[in-house]
């Protein structure tokens, strides 16, 4: 298998489980509380491989530091899109918008570019995503936008672009990447956790045990996509890892609409063939 092959097949394992861990964290209900308890299913996950990695070199301590702050802003701007919107709306929303600014914050940090026909596909691909973020009710009611909802996927979507782009400058700037994936697994969760429990401060118990379950699953599945993502970056340039991986747009509306009932629809359908389009256009001619 090629070494493209590879990334390829990667990048659509972590769609397919990235999906699944936003779906986890919406079931729960309260979305900081589930996320937090996601990020440390993801904690625990690698923690038994941290006995088998290098250890962090203190010369490269800044560089876990930037990951860490990029992910942190991230999450909690990602919870705050999760907890005021549909899956289906804010999801495609930010992971679409994702692979756009990856690739303009990939121009000037790790000096990538795509060729034109590269960019008609990721902007092609992009556009057919935010398709799946308009409201598909019939009544003008039920087609109403929630503009906090937006403002925080499309912040969202610019934590996805800088942490693709962070991610991938450091796990290729370290002679262990594998020691990049487990640490920063081990150090991500912290943030949401701290700020978790002081807002459910009193609730500790009430709080948590309703998305136990669903938060480790979501947990295991997450760290499984970022690693694969992770792994990915060292194949293929970071804006097409970012690409291929938000086909998992397709997958969160798909759960969305079998397991949570919100709207999919004819034009969402039509919307996955187009951006499906735009990314094959991208891997064949970027």
């Amino acid at each position: 298998m090629t070494p493209s092959a590879l990334a390829i097949l990667l990048c659509m394992l972590s769609a397919v489980t990235v999906a699944a861990a936003g779906f986890f964290a919406k079931r729960g209900g309260d979305v900081l509380v589930a996320r937090s308890v996601l990020s440390f299913g993801m904690a625990l996950t690698v923690l038994p491989f941290a006995f088998f990695v290098p250890l962090p070199q203190i010369q490269h301590l800044h560089l876990f530091a930037l990951a860490s702050t990029v992910h942190w802003a991230y999450q909690f701007a990602m919870i705050s899109a999760l907890h005021r919107g549909d899956l289906s709306f804010v999801f495609p929303v930010m992971r679409g918008l994702g692979p756009l600014a990856a690739g303009l914050f990939a121009i000037f940090v790790l000096g990538e570019n795509l060729s034109p026909a590269g960019w008609v596909g990721l902007l092609l691909a992009s556009g057919a995503v935010i398709v799946f973020a308009r409201p598909t009710g019939i009544h003008a009611h039920e087609r109403h936008t929630d503009r906090q909802a937006l403002l925080f996927a499309c912040l969202t979507a610019v934590g996805i672009g800088a942490y693709t782009v962070t991610d991938a400058f450091v796990v290729r700037n370290l002679p262990t990447p594998e020691t990049f994936i487990v640490w920063l697994f081990l150090i991500d969760w912290t943030g949401v956790a701290v700020v978790a429990v002081a807002r459910r401060r009193g609730r500790m118990v009430s709080s948590f045990r309703p998305v136990m379950k669903d938060g480790l699953i979501g947990g295991i599945v997450g760290a499984i996509s970022y690693s694969a993502a992770l792994y990915a970056f060292t194949l293929i340039d970071a804006a097409m890892v970012a690409a291929l991986r938000e086909t998992s747009v397709v997958f969160a509306a798909i759960m969305g609409a079998v397991w949570l009932k919100e709207g999919f629809g004819l034009r969402r359908i039509l919307a996955a063939g187009v951006m499906a389009s735009g990314l094959i256009t991208m891997q064949v001619f970027g």
